[in-house]
């Protein structure tokens, strides 16, 4: 991974953006365009949220759903049918065949993250644009595959790493004051997040009717049914699954995606990776673990929640409902005219809308997706391994480590195994 963009690029770019973004898109807003066509893969609380507040209208129109719960598949066809009047939503428990269809333009990916890399996969090579949701990968192999087969396809991508263009704002201006040195030079940052990940120890349920259990766990060891993971019909909580290391990358990488993408973002490292990661200090220990870049400044997860910013003139925090700094000057003192201004976007869905219909790039493209949950699966490396490494961000690896470049990928079921490069 190299930096995608120089500090002088940026003042340039980002300030071009910004007058950009101040003026309406007449390809935005044209209405008598077509709207956008998209399926919609894993519809269950997340996707559901984003059915309902993005995708039902504002220039989309959900064309399929996919769900490997019939009662979850049913609910989501019967919302789409309603809020489309005269729509035949099409279902599947398939998303190739979703993903397949001449009338699908661009996927919404809200499955559980160990299918994420898959369904990245199969869309870029339908020639899909995609929108998957955070964390955008399961492992650190998986994240470096996406972003060449996303990139050779020419489609266009959108993490859901929300953030970045909505929350009042906030983490933009965050980012906007540390990229013009209101801080000085940042020495730390602190992202309050969840617990690294476990190994699933849950006993065996009687299997839900109506679910395709082995399609569920698709590329993950095979188990027993159990309704933590896949909860019984429409349901209206987030699913535990997010806490075993088979499935996701635990509190840790989902909200971690969130708040380490801010602290890339704001350090203007989007597309480049740290030189080291370390584990807490304390052995055992859920947090403590860091990562350190080529120019010393060191990002530690644990702290108050959300980025805390720490660098030689104060320090500046935000989180989804606040932004605070000490002293409280670097904050109310407005930046210069002159200052190097980030976009501000209607909202994370209108942002992937605008640049499918040639504006600008999205805010959140694979390579930078990619590399904020790299930043989560390094950490989660740590903890496992309790000592410190090296780690290569253009070559994806371990320096002189098999035993934690074991850790970058897992054994796939047969069927399920990712292509060579």
């Amino acid at each position: 991974m190299t930096n995608l963009l120089s500090r002088r690029d940026f003042h340039r770019s980002a300030t071009a953006a910004a007058l950009a973004s101040t003026l309406p898109s007449i390809e935005l807003f044209n209405t008598q365009r077509p709207p956008v066509r998209v399926a919609v893969i894993g519809p269950g609380k997340r996707g559901m949220n984003l059915m309902r507040g993005a995708f039902l209208g504002d220039g989309f129109e959900v064309v399929a759903v996919c769900d490997v719960d019939k009662s979850r598949l049913d609910d989501a066809k019967k919302l789409a049918d309603k809020r489309q009047q005269g729509r035949d939503c099409y279902a599947t428990t398939r998303h190739e065949d979703a993903m397949s269809r001449d009338d699908v333009d661009a996927v919404v990916i809200a499955t559980p993250d160990h299918w994420h890399a898959h369904q990245i996969l199969d869309a870029a090579k339908r020639g899909k644009h995609i929108y998957c949701e955070k964390p955008l990968t399961l492992t650190l192999r998986e994240a470096q595959l996406v972003i060449p087969a996303v990139q050779k396809a020419g489609v266009v991508f959108q993490t859901g790493s929300q953030q970045r263009t909505e929350f009042g704002q906030r983490f933009v201006r965050a980012a906007e004051l540390i990229r013009n040195g209101r801080l000085g030079e940042i020495l730390t940052v602190h992202v309050g997040v969840g617990d690294p990940p476990m190994a699933c120890a849950l006993g065996a349920q009687d299997p839900e009717p109506g679910l395709d259990w082995d399609r569920w766990l698709g590329p993950a060891p095979r188990r027993a049914y159990h309704s933590d993971l896949s909860p019984r019909g429409v349901h209206t909580h987030y699913p535990s699954w997010r806490k075993y290391w088979e499935y996701a990358g635990g509190g840790l990488a989902d909200m971690g995606a969130h708040h380490f993408d801010i602290a890339m973002w704001a350090l203007g490292r989007d597309g480049s990776g740290p030189v080291e990661v370390h584990p807490p200090h304390v052995k055992g220990a859920t947090t403590g673990a860091s990562v350190v870049f080529d120019d010393g400044v060191r990002v530690v997860h644990g702290g108050r929640s959300g980025a805390t910013f720490v660098g030689a003139k104060g320090t500046l925090a935000v989180d989804r409902p606040r932004i605070g700094a000490e002293p409280a000057k670097l904050l109310e003192e407005p930046l210069p005219e002159d200052a190097a201004r980030l976009p501000r976007r209607k909202s994370h869905a209108q942002d992937w809308l605008q640049a499918i219909r040639g504006g600008e790039p999205t805010t959140c493209p694979v390579e930078v997706g990619a590399g904020s949950v790299a930043i989560c699966h390094l950490l989660n490396v740590a903890y496992r391994l309790g000592r410190p490494l090296r780690w290569d961000a253009d070559a994806w690896q371990f320096v002189g480590d098999d035993e934690a470049n074991a850790l970058c990928d897992y054994e796939r079921r047969a069927g399920y195994e990712l292509p060579a490069s």
